[in-house]
C-alpha cells in the first residue's frame, strides 16, 4: 500500500519511487509481475500521471523495472549481486552514520535498528 505525504519536503515522485523499492525488497511484487499503469496508479493515488511516469522512469533507469509493449511496466528479474554497490552507497552511509553520531545515538542502538530493518527485506528479496 502506497501512502504519500503531500506536505512532505520530499518530492512526491521520490516518495513513490522509494515506496516501490521497499515493496519490491519485501517481495510484495514478484519479478515479471506488472505494476499498475501510469494512469491507473495516478488515479488511485490522486496525483498527476507525470509524477508516476517520473518515478517509473527512475526505477527503469536504476534497473528495477522494465517495459514490455504487450504487458506494460514489469518488475525486472533480479540480477546477481553487484559487488560495487556498497562502494556506490558508502557516501550515503557515511553521512547517515555521521548524523546518527551527532544526534547521540549509541552505536549498539544504530546497529540494532539497521539489523532489524535489514531483516524485513533480505530474506524475502534474495
Amino acid at each position: 500500500m502506497i501512502a504519500l505525504n503531500l506536505n512532505s519536503e520530499i518530492p512526491i515522485y521520490t516518495q513513490l519511487r522509494n515506496q516501490i523499492v521497499e515493496a519490491l525488497a519485501r517481495g510484495e511484487v514478484a519479478p515479471g509481475e506488472p505494476l499498475p499503469t501510469v494512469r491507473q496508479l495516478a488515479e488511485d493515488l490522486g496525483i498527476n500521471p507525470m509524477t508516476v511516469n517520473k518515478a517509473y522512469g527512475e526505477l527503469k533507469h536504476q534497473g528495477y523495472l522494465e517495459t514490455n509493449l504487450k504487458k506494460g511496466t514489469l518488475v525486472k528479474q533480479r540480477e546477481a549481486a553487484d559487488p560495487d554497490f556498497l562502494k556506490k552507497i558508502e557516501p550515503q552511509l557515511r553521512l547517515l552514520i555521521a548524523e546518527t553520531v551527532l544526534h547521540g545515538v549509541p552505536r549498539a542502538d544504530f546497529m540494532a535498528a539497521a539489523e532489524r530493518i535489514y531483516s524485513q527485506f533480505s530474506e524475502v528479496a534474495l
